[in-house]
C-alpha cells in the first residue's frame, strides 16, 4: 500500500457521511478517537489552512496537505524507523506483544491488557494490531 492509499484509507474513515469531504466536525470527532482534543473552532481553523476551494470542508488532497505540513519525506521517514522499532519482525504491523515488548526495552513496562488497550485506541479497523497508517494517524 503506498502513501496515496494510505492517506485516503485514513480520509475514508474519517468521513462519515461519505460526502468525499471532511467537515470541521468529522476531524474533531477523529481527534476525539485518538485521544487528542481540538475544539470546533481550532478545527474550523485547521480547514481554512488548506481549504483551497473555500467550500468549508476537506478534500482528500486538502487533507493530505494538512496531514503533511512542511517536510513530508524527513516525517515520513522517520515515522516509518519508530514503525520498525515497534513491530514484529516481518509481521508489517504493531501487535500487543510487540508493543509490550518495546515498551520494556525503553523501561515502560505494561501489561498485555494495556498495550491492547493502547493499540485498541487509534486501531482503525478494528483488526487488533496497527498498520503503517494507523500508527501514523497515532504519532500525528
Amino acid at each position: 500500500m503506498n502513501i496515496e492509499q494510505q492517506y485516503e484509507r485514513v480520509f475514508n474513515h474519517i468521513d462519515d457521511n461519505g460526502d468525499k469531504k471532511i467537515s470541521p466536525a468529522e476531524l474533531q470527532k477523529c481527534m476525539a478517537l485518538i485521544g487528542g482534543e481540538l475544539s470546533l473552532q481550532e478545527a474550523e481553523a485547521a480547514v481554512q489552512l488548506v481549504d483551497s476551494d473555500g467550500d468549508g470542508l476537506l478534500s482528500l488532497e486538502e487533507f493530505v496537505r494538512l496531514v503533511e505540513g512542511g517536510g513530508h519525506e524527513e516525517k515520513m521517514n522517520d515515522l516509518k524507523e519508530a514503525f520498525k522499532l515497534y513491530e514484529m519482525e516481518g509481521q508489517g504491523c504493531i501487535t500487543p506483544k510487540s508493543l509490550k515488548r518495546m515498551l520494556s526495552k525503553i523501561g515502560q513496562s505494561k501489561s498485555m491488557d494495556e498495550c491492547k488497550l493502547m493499540i485498541q485506541n487509534y486501531d482503525l479497523n478494528g483488526d487488533g494490531v496497527l498498520q503503517f497508517d494507523e500508527f501514523m494517524v497515532m504519532m500525528s
